[in-house]
């Protein structure tokens, strides 16, 4: 057995112990009393600084503090599925509403493993769930299609940002070169993030743009090596910077050292980090597949042609990443003013957070 089969094998029994031991919590949290106030249970899902989940977590704990013995609310999500199927159903008997927050699905453009069986996991809580958010139009599309049609009610809630955290710099002044920013979570699997970028980069600075590539987060070391590789066969070595991990304390500060953000991710549902990219007044330039045309739209960002294939990941070529850069840098002024607009009209957290509490009591009253 290699090593990457022995890791696979170790992180996959963690995973299933893991799920056994939340399983567990519920069965013994069940007879306990229910308390009269909003009390949460996240379902196992933990919180950090980077990753979609992670953070979604991290952001409602700080409204909605997690009190795992005597829940009246169970929050799942959909990237964690961590609760048996089991337990949904002695949820319903003990009418415990459950609330599920239902980003991507799996499929073979992206998951190499047993995607028809992660579904399945997946599926168990979004059927189960008394109310479904979905994170966008596109995730809505992607569960029909991979979870089946579901009874019950749902509404499209996107992502939110705290735009009292996440703001522009005032008055904008940037030296020279023109900054291009990628930030999150980049594992092997999406190395093609970093390469089809660089690639951008190229065409764009040989037609005659200023300008750099900063990369900000957790990169998996076969992705940075193949974006390392490429740097130095383009001979921009000068041009591509790396800043490592983040906190979401350290991130505005991040977002606001560039100009633009690039988001060539393959189907991307609905990323937080594009998101707080508009909220600092930065201009989307983005793969047109998945939901992120719903967040930047056209005036506050790029869209770059791209299939929306569900067996195979497609990514923009170079030339079409170049010209985008080339018309965000001739547009910055009006994309980076509607960016923020965007981002405050649309997407602050206070609707989001109030949302989430008017469909907790809503439920909590109906399940007393």
């Amino acid at each position: 057995m290699t090593i990457v089969q022995t890791d696979f094998l170790i992180k996959k029994l963690l995973r299933e112990a893991y799920r056994a031991v939340c399983g567990a919590g519920v069965m013994m949290d069940l007879p306990l009393a229910r308390r009269q106030e909003i009390a949460v249970y996240y379902g196992g899902a933990r919180t950090g600084d980077i990753g979609g989940p992670l953070v979604k977590v991290k952001r409602l704990q700080q409204h909605f503090p997690e009190q795992r013995w005597g829940c009246n609310i169970i929050y799942t999500l959909s990237n964690a599925p961590y609760l048996p199927a089991y337990t949904f159903r002695l949820l319903k008997l003990r009418r415990i509403p459950i609330v599920h927050n239902q980003n991507g699905v799996f499929y073979k453009a992206w998951y190499g493993g047993d995607w028809e069986a992660q579904n399945l996991r997946m599926a168990a809580s979004y059927h189960a769930a008394d109310w479904v958010f979905y994170q966008s139009e596109f995730c809505k599309r992607g569960a029909a299609r991979f979870l089946g049609e579901r009874n019950g009610p749902s509404e499209i809630l996107y992502n939110a940002v705290d735009t009292m955290h996440f703001y522009p710099v005032t008055p904008k002044i940037f030296n020279i070169p023109f900054t291009f920013l990628i930030t999150g979570k980049i594992g092997n699997h999406l190395a093609y993030r970093l390469e089809s970028t660089i690639a951008g980069l190229k065409v764009a600075r040989d037609a005659g743009l200023d300008a750099c590539l900063v990369i900000a987060g957790w990169i998996e070391a076969r992705a940075r090596a193949k974006a390392d590789k490429l740097t130095r066969e383009l001979n921009l070595g000068d041009c591509v910077n790396y800043l490592g991990t983040y906190t979401q304390a350290e991130a505005p500060s991040i977002y606001r050292a560039a100009h633009a953000y690039v988001m060539t991710k393959h189907n991307d549902p609905c990323p937080n980090t594009v998101l707080e990219a508009l909220a600092c007044g930065l201009p989307i330039l983005y793969s047109d597949s998945g939901g992120v045309r719903e967040l930047a739209g056209e005036d506050a960002g790029v869209p770059i042609a791209c299939p929306e294939d569900w067996d195979q990941p497609r990514v923009p070529d170079a030339e079409n990443i170049g010209a985008g850069m080339l018309k965000i840098a001739a547009n910055y002024d009006s994309m980076s003013k509607a960016a923020r607009r965007r981002a405050v009209e649309r997407f602050d957290i206070t609707h989001w957070v109030c949302r989430h509490q008017e469909v907790f009591e809503n439920l909590i009253a109906k399940h007393k």
